[in-house]
């Protein structure tokens, strides 16, 4: 792996124009990531928004169109949920060959403490028809897209979510980890969709749009999306939830580590919608395994931190080691690149190679 882009407060610099910034994945140091270390993705420069302005729409194929102004919000109903939130695009940087798209490490995911209103409440406000299939999640943030196939002129950033998911445990958050949000992480309002890349969880939100019909934006079906096996015909479908994955935080690729020494191999894994139930360490290309230890308590929609204790060889060598995760829907984390995936949904086992002695 090539040396890494120069740091912003200890994060990599992936693109200064849009911001893009990675959490160097070494650091992971506890359940939830801190805000200033949690990635920031932006696909458009960060809006400036005054809060005193900003409204918050609902319309389309409801009984009650409405605004809400951001001190309405605060008066709602409040939740608080963990949730990991990871870039469609994690990992493409060990993409071989070289794909487009911001060259993400180990580092463009995170785990933090939300608190905001139920979107069902929103919704159960708004009086959703029967029709209605889809909320459209329109952000602030708009530009240009730079290649075809494309819309001409500047476009809003927006995705959509089937009205199941809408309605069971999406968040329209405000504060992170006991915080207001951020400029760069959404404020005054994003979306926070448990279980589901971070694509999904739209920020600087000004607009919801109840639809009957499926929508087909630019983010929707030409971008974050892949191809699914259905029979033998392959069809492409916009990307929804994360995938079974765990990634070692430590020992990094390349460290040096003492010989005939105990040494802690941690890190984290996640699996959208279900939860981990047990990560495996290898030290021989897979043809054997490891159980490693799961620390804390089991979230819903969030990572697990896991570590194991490695005695190295007694002799310097040169060692690859590999962590897989299982989720509790039995799903195992694959040793091969799903090529129908492109250049999103990145989770294969990842070797680490490191020197002992």
């Amino acid at each position: 792996m090539s040396a890494l882009p120069n740091s912003s407060n200890g994060l990599i610099v992936r693109e200064q124009e849009p911001l893009n910034l990675e959490m160097p994945f070494g650091t992971l140091g506890g359940f939830t990531t801190p805000n200033e270390s949690f990635y920031v993705r932006c696909h458009f420069p960060i809006p400036e928004i005054a809060v005193a302005d900003w409204r918050l729409r609902i319309e389309g194929e409801i009984e009650n169109a409405f605004e809400l102004t951001y001190e309405e919000l605060l008066e709602m109903e409040r939740r608080t949920i963990p949730a990991t939130l990871e870039c469609a695009g994690n990992n493409r940087i060990f993409l071989e060959a070289k794909v487009k798209g911001v060259q993400w490490g180990l580092g463009a995911v995170g785990n933090a403490s939300w608190t905001g209103v139920p979107l069902s409440a929103v919704l159960e406000r708004a009086k959703v028809k029967t029709a209605a299939i889809e909320v459209i999640l329109e952000g602030t943030d708009e530009g240009e897209i730079a290649n075809p196939p494309r819309p001409a002129g500047k476009i809003s950033y927006a995705r959509s979510l089937p009205m199941a998911k809408a309605l069971t445990d999406v968040l329209l958050a405000y504060e992170m980890n006991g915080e207001k949000l951020s400029a760069s992480h959404g404020f005054p309002l994003r979306a926070i969709v448990p279980g589901w890349y971070a694509m999904a969880s739209v920020k600087w939100l000004r607009r919801m749009i109840v639809t009957s019909e499926p929508f087909a934006g630019y983010y929707q079906s030409i971008d974050y999306t892949f191809w699914e096996r259905r029979g033998t015909l392959p069809t492409l479908l916009p990307i929804s939830e994360q995938q079974v994955k765990a990634e070692i935080a430590r020992p990094e690729n390349g460290e040096t580590v003492p010989a005939d020494a105990t040494v802690r191999v941690h890190g984290a894994a996640w699996s959208g919608e279900a939860e981990i139930a047990k990560v495996e360490i290898s030290f021989d290309a897979g043809s054997s395994w490891h159980p490693a230890k799961l620390s804390g308590e089991s979230a819903k929609n969030a990572w697990r931190l896991w570590e194991y204790e490695w005695r190295t060889p007694e002799k310097a060598d040169r060692q690859t080691i590999m962590a897989r995760a299982t989720d509790s829907r039995g799903r195992v984390q694959p040793f091969n690149r799903n090529a129908d995936r492109g250049t999103y949904m990145i989770n294969h086992v990842l070797p680490v190679a490191v020197e002992v002695g």
